[in-house]
């Protein structure tokens, strides 16, 4: 079947009550930004392998032979008529947990755009089913607003609490007891403890993981109280519109899809941690996203939506 924006449009109308991902952000908006096409300026790779698919419509895919637009949101695979090696690859300087809610549609969700565009550093779990965090909670943070969550700004400030109250790395040499119960050493042995005990810090400090869950908000409270994730750093980020087509009835426009979450968190961290001009290096994450919101809002206008 081939797929123009008017059946997708009728697919989007069909699959039920709206969600989100449960990313609520509550600092600064900035409209200004958002023109007609608040994605047009992203630098992304070229599109054009995505309107041959949506011409010549849905197709199979490649692992489990289902019927798929794109991408199998099962398999996580392009379907057949999306050759792989023209699909962007994105590299990310740390890693990506997504922990989604059982009940969330696989269809609906934009999480699996993060790990087929960055399938080397993303990793998707099905709640229940999660890691044990606690022993990596000084080099962790999840993604949730609330009384307790700090700026992205300030995450190597607060994490490095977590490792003044003792937790370290279990993967080097150097001693793991408080630093009152050293025992007494030579001042060469000190000398190359302290380095290795202020190396531990350093690493100790600094974000290798970040957890982002995808739901609905009203799902979320499920998944956020697991005393698995009791205890990380939470994380708010800045408040942003969201251009998601799956927008929650009576929500916020502040609550964003689980790929936007994913990028402007990114692009934040790039900025304020590393300290690097951002250059559009993770626009590609949107590669999918964007060429979906522009094929929807394409037929909402067409047919009089909008």
């Amino acid at each position: 079947m081939s797929l123009n924006s008017s059946t997708l449009l009728n697919e989007e109308n069909s699959q039920g009550p709206k969600r989100n991902t449960g990313c609520l952000e509550t600092l600064e908006l900035h409209p200004s930004s958002f023109q007609d096409n608040p994605l047009q300026q992203l630098q992304l790779a070229s599109q054009e392998v995505l309107e041959k698919a949506k011409k010549s419509g849905r197709s199979k895919c490649p692992r489990c032979s289902s019927s798929r637009m794109f991408y199998c949101y099962t398999c996580f695979v392009p379907v057949e008529t999306v050759p792989p090696k023209e699909i962007p690859t994105v590299k990310l300087p740390l890693k990506i947990d997504i922990i989604k809610h059982p009940n969330e549609t696989d269809g609906k969700s934009t999480a699996v755009h993060a790990k087929l565009l960055a399938p080397d550093d993303v990793t998707i779990y099905k709640y229940p089913c999660i890691p044990e965090y606690e022993e990596k909670r000084h080099e962790i943070a999840l993604i949730f607003p609330g009384p307790n969550s700090v700026s992205v700004k300030d995450i190597a400030f607060h994490l490095q609490k977590y490792t003044k109250k003792g937790v370290y790395d279990n993967d080097d040499d150097c001693s793991r007891e408080p630093f009152l119960k050293q025992a007494k050493i030579e001042p060469k042995e000190e000398k190359n403890l302290n380095e290795c005990i202020s190396s531990n810090r350093s690493e100790g400090t600094r974000l290798k993981k970040i957890i982002f869950i995808d739901s609905t908000w009203n799902q979320t409270n499920k998944i956020i109280t697991d005393e698995r994730l009791q205890g990380l750093l939470q994380i708010e980020l800045k408040t942003r519109k969201t251009c998601f087509w799956r927008h929650q009835k009576g929500k916020p426009d502040t609550y964003l899809s689980t790929i936007e979450a994913i990028y402007y968190f990114l692009v934040d961290y790039h900025q304020e941690i590393l300290k690097e001009n951002y250059e559009g290096q993770y626009d590609n994450l949107l590669f999918f996203f964007s060429f979906m919101y522009t094929l929807i809002k394409n037929a909402k206008c067409s047919t009089g939506k909008e």
